[in-house]
């Protein structure tokens, strides 16, 4: 997904080439990975000649707050503070940066006066 949302549209050889030095893979893998993310809605494709040229669907902070919602709905019962609670306790998360995240949630409550 970086390599697509760096270059805004990739093929697959252009995603195999810019990860070979940390994850080398055959063209091939590399077309079944982003199938598998264009299966999941991550990514789209348009055909220029013979290849498939893909896209982000989405930015990446919407695919990271839907990845969220997925493993806090699939480990934590729906409940974004047993997340946080247990980010907390396994030291994931500092109590600073907790008191930094509420600093902003309660500036964000000001600007859109929610309750």
């Amino acid at each position: 997904m970086d390599v697509i949302w760096a270059r805004r549209a990739a093929s697959a050889e252009d995603v195999r080439e810019s990860l070979k030095s940390r994850h080398p893979m055959k063209e091939s893998t590399a077309r079944t990975v982003l199938k598998r993310l264009e299966e999941k809605g991550y990514i789209e494709h348009r055909v220029e000649g013979r290849t498939n040229i893909y896209s982000g669907r989405d930015a990446p902070d919407h695919v990271a707050a839907s990845g969220v919602r997925q493993l806090i709905d699939r480990f934590c019962g729906g409940s974004v503070e047993r997340l946080l609670i247990g980010m907390v306790d396994n030291n994931v998360v500092d109590r600073q940066e907790l008191q930094r995240l509420a600093q902003r949630i309660a500036l964000r409550r000001n600007h859109t006066g929610e309750q």
